[in-house]
């Protein structure tokens, strides 16, 4: 895993460039601890860190395909291509000849035999760039469920791009300006393909191509989710799910650095994990290494809620012990969460105030920790889109509601265990210019136009594909994006197998009542990997990421913003609204504020260390 970044100009000499390009490249140092490097050329100037995890001599980048002593095309390249073995094989007997064993040139002898097309036959996460001197055309390519990210900026002649906006934003010629628009969906559970909240700039959408050339800027798409009859039987479509994931992580487990999985004791992680072992265990590999976050007293002191029933801990002990991992916790305490540096590194790997506030310190800190022993892990993420597993699935009333059903389920509050809003402590007069409410509804709508249909969908069936549809496309990029940054800060690799794009096609297209025919959430995943699950694991009612319950927290948060609000040069406070944050931080005060706070103070950090311009 990898950051790029680029510049294409055709009125100047890029050759002269490369302290911009350098400086731009430097942005990404976190994703690419082990080695960088820059390619210049008279239009296209790419840069490129990289984090080596296959083929760690030969697979520097940028990296060039050559005949004749010419260029005939250039990568800057971050991912993983799963199936580059087959794809080398084909290519080979076609007359290619390769010079490494990385997937990176295989993507480019893929490109010089079947050009743009060539992007449907890879199975994997990945985001990259090629520049074509024969053409002097750019193509910006991102795989099919946006596991990895990409930006881009158009310019007058030209682009900028990177795997995150603060490549873009480090050159010079780019400030950091938001609108209304923007700062509405930052604020909102969105997440709109192809928004960068950024002013002037986008994100590539998943399973699309961005070709930049002399005429401009045009966006194609390569993949998007279909409407397809699903034939097969209850029996058949449980042994189908079980035949793709085993084949998914078996060649998920392809590294030649260390790896391991990241274990919650939920259904999805534990079923990475056991499968991972087996699939370890049949090449003579193994243990699998698993790790789980907790925090300090969590296990013994936890209070149920009606978004987390369960603690984690004894659930994945119970899993590493069946599966007999080489299991380790990682401990947080309060002090940690609240320390203001940590939360300054999950600020800056996500170029945005727009998180899950201590689940997004406790997620970056347990990847810091793991980083210090394995380089890539396998994740669960993904699971609960692909598979119903969220409690709004199964909520009548969040269903039926006309808008996304995390919002109609309250998702800002109840991450936290409680029911406050991200907006409760801005100002009224800026809520009212936004319209969070209007926005959401025109983000809903066009969501809604997109939802392909079977004739045979109809009621329940039909709103369900509509609800899928809306998760896969717009709320798994949330948490895709989450996790992509927090790994990537600390340069660890994480996959996500439940993110395959053949898994989600047929999941997708599986009726409803086949998903739910046990009167449960996630009811195929359960069947199709029970035998190698304890039962105590695979009869475990779904529990999101653990928050922590330590009181301290929000005593701290509460601290913090009383603090705030009592600066007269910070940059948030004419953001807020002066009576909610009075009412909020005064002696005895007891409502929760944790969504709210977290949200202000993330931005006010913001506004003070990257400089942005709120243009309202």
């Amino acid at each position: 895993m990898c950051g790029i970044t680029g510049w294409i100009s055709y009125d100047r000499d890029l050759t002269t460039e490369r302290r911009t390009l350098e400086a731009m490249t430097e942005t990404m140092a976190c994703r690419g601890p082990d080695a960088g490097g820059v390619w210049l050329d008279t239009h296209a100037a790419f840069g490129h860190r990289r984090l080596a995890v296959i083929d760690i001599d030969g697979g520097k980048q940028p990296m060039t395909v050559e005949h004749d002593g010419r260029t005939l095309i250039v990568t800057t390249y971050s991912g993983e291509v799963y199936n580059y073995r087959e794809l080398r094989s084909e290519l080979e007997s076609l007359g290619h000849a390769f010079r490494t064993s990385s997937d990176t040139e295989v993507v480019l002898h893929a490109y010089l035999q079947w050009g743009e097309a060539f992007a449907e036959r890879l199975n994997g996460m990945y985001a990259f760039a090629l520049w074509d001197p024969r053409t002097e055309e750019l193509l910006l390519i991102r795989d099919r469920m946006g596991i990895k990210p990409l930006y881009y900026y158009p310019t007058p002649d030209g682009v900028l791009f990177g795997s995150e906006p603060k490549a873009i934003l480090a050159h010079p010629s780019v400030h950091p300006t938001v609108d209304a628009e923007g700062l509405a969906e930052l604020i909102t559970f969105t997440k709109t393909p192809g928004h960068a909240v950024y002013k002037g700039m986008h994100e590539v959408r998943p399973g699309h191509i961005v070709r930049a050339g002399r005429g401009g800027v045009s966006v194609k798409r390569y993949w998007a989710l279909e409407a397809r009859e699903h034939t097969d039987d209850l029996d058949t479509t449980i042994a189908r799910v079980r035949e793709l994931l085993d084949d998914i992580v078996a060649r998920q487990l392809i590294a030649d650095v260390p790896l391991c999985t990241l274990l919650s004791g939920g259904l999805d992680s534990s079923a990475i994990t056991a499968l991972a072992a087996r699939a370890l265990a049949a090449q003579g590999s193994g243990p699998v290494r698993s790790f789980a976050v907790d925090f300090t007293g969590y296990t013994e002191n936890f209070k149920a809620d009606d978004l987390r029933g369960t603690p984690d801990g004894p659930y994945a002990h119970a899993l590493a012990e069946h599966v007999r991992s080489d299991h380790h916790d990682i401990i947080l305490d309060t002090a940690a969460l609240m320390d203001r540096g940590h939360r300054a590194a999950v600020l800056a790997a996500r170029d945005l105030p727009n998180g899950f506030g201590d689940g997004d310190t406790s997620l970056y800190l347990l990847f810091k920790a793991v980083r210090e022993q394995s380089t890539v892990a396998l994740s669960g993420e993904s699971a609960d889109e692909v598979f119903g597993g969220y409690r709004w699935f199964h909520d009548p009333a969040s269903v039926n509601a006309d808008t996304f059903p995390w919002i109609a389920a309250g998702l800002s509050g109840r991450f936290s265990g409680g029911d406050a809003t991200r907006e409760a402590l801005l100002d009224e007069g800026l809520l009212a210019k936004l319209d969070l409410p209007g926005y959401e509804n025109r983000r809903y709508r066009e969501a809604l136009a997109e939802v392909p249909y079977l004739d045979s969908d109809t009621g329940l069936q039909r709103r369900m594909r509509e609800i899928s549809y809306l998760h896969l496309t717009r709320f798994v990029q949330v948490l895709l994006d989450r996790k992509d940054r927090a790994s990537m800060a600390v340069g660890l690799e994480v996959r996500v197998p439940f993110c395959d794009h053949r898994l989600v096609e047929y999941v997708f297209n599986t009726p409803w009542s086949m998903k739910t025919f046990d009167g449960r959430e996630k009811s195929l995943l359960r069947a199709a990997v029970r035998d190698v699950l304890p039962d105590l694991v695979a009869d475990r009612v779904k529990s999101p990421y653990p928050s922590t319950q330590d009181p301290r927290y929000g005593e701290a948060l509460r601290a913090e913003l009383k603090e705030l609000a009592a600066d007269r040069d910070a940059p948030a406070r004419p953001l807020l609204n002066a009576t909610a944050v009075a009412e909020s931080t005064a002696a005895g005060a007891t409502m929760d504020i944790r969504p709210g706070a977290e949200l202000v103070l993330g931005m006010d950090n913001w506004l003070r260390t990257t400089g942005t311009t709120l243009e309202l």
